[in-house]
């Protein structure tokens, strides 16, 4: 089996997933190919996971590195599974030019990667990009499996689902902690025992619809209850989506920080008493990447070790969904896929986040019906942005970027149409000038 890692410089999160295959027992010989087009970040990542396959596999997975777009194809040959975690443009220039230019016009994000101006504009810059990648996998290795992990999930995951014949599927982190991370932050886990759950909805806003603990109660009362209960008595992350609960009936998987800038409900120009209210971090994705970059040195050292690089399985979906598809052993997953029909009330076009069962015969979304319709609204008022982005990557038409900014819950609570077209102009334009185009190849 051929595992090629797109992005492998994010050497954290390759050392994970692979090192997950690594423990697998019918991957012991699996070929890696590790692909990216920072030389520096490649060669670091490639001895890191040579490093951990002589410690945990006794060397028998054959790892190679392939640099640059020229031997891009070269790394995607034959591959049964590519993984993708590739960032468009990195902190500097991109993520500094879409923080940066927004400010000017009064318009402030916290994490700007999944929707908002932000999102818009990495999902645009980050679709030309997969366009090339696209074509080579329909070319040298059209039966492999995508698994995209890149943000912005639904607008990256929806472009190579609908527009192109790779087979692919949308993974995120949040869906397999949000339980678990709710009930730990209520005092909750040891009552709930081994609880079920149900969630659905698209990323970073899916639902948690239904949980019961292993009696078959439901948790849901004694859930609203405390979450009113600790947003009124102290100040802590997880308030605006402790206010989810509260106003919608319902708890979501992506982080308070996130979900504070996918609506138009708690950042607006004025209203500084909204953010002190519900503890919403400005500036958070600018602020975590610099003090990665500046701990980098410090964090890579550390896990190197002297060469003596561990790992521990983790809760990461790759490995399991390999398994799944490679040996034909059931495994279930939230996962990102195109709707048709499987959430009644939201468009058959969305990219939804649904559960499904993974097996030999690939990924199978489950049916999950309608949403409350509180929830397919909030969804919804992010899936046509969506969808108007992924038009403008795939038309190169500047006014379809208009208009996803336009329809953008946050972005159009802030500012009027002319400011909206004037700041999109002016980050299509300072991205262009960047090396990284938004509408074009």
């Amino acid at each position: 089996m051929k595992i090629t890692f797109v992005g492998a410089g994010s050497t954290v999160f390759a050392k994970n997933v692979l090192g997950d295959t690594m423990l697998c027992e019918d991957f012991h010989d699996a070929e890696i190919a590790l692909y990216d087009i920072d030389s520096e970040r490649l060669q670091e990542s490639y001895l890191l996971i040579s490093a951990m396959n002589e410690n945990i596999n006794e060397g028998r997975a054959s790892i190679s590195k392939f640099l640059g777009v020229e031997n891009r194809r070269a790394a995607l040959e034959n591959a049964d599974f590519v993984v993708n975690a590739i960032q468009v443009g990195l902190y500097e220039p991109c993520t500094v030019i879409d923080f940066e230019i927004p400010k000017k016009y009064g318009l402030r994000q916290t994490i700007g990667d999944t929707l908002g101006i932000g999102g818009i504009m990495r999902g645009l810059r980050t679709i030309q990009v997969l366009k090339g990648i696209a074509r080579d996998m329909e070319a040298v290795c059209p039966n492999a499996w995508f698994l995209n992990y890149t943000n912005p999930m639904a607008i990256v995951t929806g472009f190579m689902q609908r527009f192109t014949k790779v087979k692919t599927v949308g993974l995120c982190h949040s869906v397999q902690v949000c339980s678990s991370g709710l009930l730990d932050s209520l005092d909750m886990t040891k009552t709930a025992g081994r609880y079920t759950e149900v969630i659905a909805g698209i990323n970073h806003m899916a639902w948690l619809l239904d949980i019961k603990d292993e009696k078959g109660n439901d948790l849901y009362p004694k859930i609203r209850r405390r979450a009113k209960e600790k947003n009124a008595a102290e100040r802590h992350n997880d308030m605006v989506r402790f206010d989810y609960i509260d106003k919608l009936g319902y708890y979501c998987t992506e982080s308070s920080e996130h979900n504070a800038e996918y609506n138009c409900f708690y950042i607006k120009r004025g209203r500084e008493d909204l953010i002190e209210k519900f503890n919403i971090p400005l500036d958070e994705y600018p602020r975590r990447c610099i003090e990665q970059i500046e701990g980098w040195a410090k964090q890579r050292d550390e896990i190197m070790a002297g060469g003596k690089v561990s790992h521990t399985r983790s809760k990461e979906y790759a490995s399991y969904i390999m398994e799944a598809i490679y040996k034909d052993r059931p495994y279930k997953i939230g996962g990102n896929v195109i709707n048709h029909g499987l959430i009644t009330n939201l468009p058959d076009v969305a990219c939804v986040e649904v559960p499904c069962l993974v097996d030999g015969n690939g990924v199978n979304p489950t049916f999950v019906g309608a949403l409350p319709t509180q929830l397919a609204g909030m969804n919804a008022s992010n899936i046509y942005p969506q969808l108007l982005t992924i038009e403008a990557a795939v038309s190169g038409d500047a006014k379809t970027v208009y208009q996803a900014a336009l329809m953008d819950p946050h972005t159009s609570a802030e500012l009027s149409p002319e400011e909206i077209v004037n700041m999109c102009d002016e980050l299509l334009a300072a991205h262009e000038a960047a090396g990284y185009p938004c509408l074009h190849e």
